[in-house]
């Protein structure tokens, strides 16, 4: 049950009506709306007197990655400033369309990349030897911290070097409110005869890492059955384009320790029990293509599609998807239950590997970056008006 002072009461609105509503009813946006209001009424959410600019932390075990939450211009992603790796679906973008118009506010932030730059991360390291604003620990035991930087020339510095120095932004996570903000904007503009440019709508929030300091978490596979084949004909199948054999089994009565891909192409398979190391062989794959390298598409092309006949991943219901924060033992006991019948894990993307791809304009496939932790909302809200 969420407490009365949970975002979810303007996030997820529906919670507030019993049974709950659907998420999708006019009456749950109106009660987003009302609740979004109320809270303001209420002092629950109090706006800066000027604007600012704010340093959040994200702790995860011993490693500490740190944004600059900002606002970005929807010009920037209509241009390709703001570069992108997936492809979005119109009815994710409708649906967080409706929230932004609606509340006429960001208040869930997108999260984005850029390259390192050092006069910047010195502001950063300068700001986060004050003390915070808020610090408080999630659900998960991740941290969360979020000072607020509100001297003139810092936020001026700031400002200058986004604009001169940082050439572009990489969407990390967030590419349906990414695309649902431009479209809110594009949609004030056109209804605006006198628009400028200017206008807070044109502006959309998000929190913005240094590429060095984010990490890709893998994404993992379990697949439903083998295609009609039996486990020793699909290992058969397996050896033409992988050298394949056996990481664990189990011991002692007890089950196999699960194994982790010891680098690019190459995969651990859960199957029958086991544990199995498969390295793809050589000449199975393109270093030289930003697509063609990632574990993802050697995975889809030479096991999936070519053995199992699975052809889109985001359709067919023989597979799904497995975040990386869940732990191998997630796919083991998914598989060992029956549900599945093989499970794959895949070594991460990396950060220059999603950068090398925004920048040639490529796709990634479906499922193929996690991030974690994920961005806190309701830190820091920025409304349109």
């Amino acid at each position: 049950m969420a407490g009365p002072r949970s975002l979810l009461h303007i996030t997820k609105p529906e919670i507030d009506f019993e049974p709950v509503a659907g998420e999708h009813e006019q009456r749950s946006y109106d009660k987003a709306v009302e609740n979004f209001k109320a809270w303001q009424e209420k002092g629950w959410l109090v706006r800066d007197p000027k604007p600012c600019y704010y340093v959040y932390a994200q702790t995860m075990g011993s490693r500490t990655q740190y944004g600059i939450v900002l606002c970005a211009h929807t010009d920037d992603y209509a241009g390709g400033i703001i570069k992108k790796h997936e492809l979005t679906r119109k009815d994710k973008e409708d649906d967080r369309m409706i929230h932004v118009r609606i509340q006429s506010a960001n208040i869930e932030p997108v999260f984005f990349a850029y390259r390192d730059n050092a006069e910047m991360a010195s502001i950063v390291e300068k700001k986060v030897r004050e003390k915070s604003e808020y610090r408080f620990k999630d659900e998960n035991g991740f941290g969360h911290e979020l000072w607020v930087i509100d001297d003139d020339a810092s936020i001026s510095r700031i400002s200058e070097l986004f604009s001169t120095s940082v050439d572009a932004f990489y969407v990390a996570d967030g590419h349906h409110r990414t695309a649902a903000a431009a479209r809110v904007g594009a949609e004030r503009k056109a209804a605006n005869p006198k628009h400028t440019g200017e206008e807070e709508y044109n502006w959309f929030m998000a929190v913005c890492f240094p590429e060095s300091q984010l990490r890709i978490i893998d994404y993992n596979r379990v697949v439903k059955d083998l295609g009609g084949l039996s486990e020793e004909e699909f290992l058969k199948a397996l050896e033409e384009d992988f050298e394949v054999a056996v990481s664990s089994k189990p011991r002692c009565g007890r089950p196999a320790k699960p194994v982790s891909p010891t680098g690019l192409h190459n995969f651990s398979m859960y199957l029958g029990n086991k544990w199995y190391s498969l390295s793809a062989r050589e000449g199975r794959f393109d270093d030289n293509d930003p697509i063609a390298v990632l574990d993802v598409t050697v995975l889809s092309n030479l096991v999936l599609d070519k053995i199992l006949g699975i052809k889109d991943l985001r359709t067919d219901k023989r597979i799904d998807f497995v975040g990386g924060i869940r732990g191998l033992g997630e796919l083991q006991r998914r598989v060992d239950s029956g549900e599945m019948k093989v499970a794959f894990a895949l070594y991460p993307v990396s950060m220059r590997q999603l950068i090398n791809i925004a920048d040639s304009g490529k796709i990634m496939p479906p499922k193929t970056t996690w991030f974690e932790p994920k961005l806190r909302s309701g830190l820091a809200i920025h409304t349109l008006d």
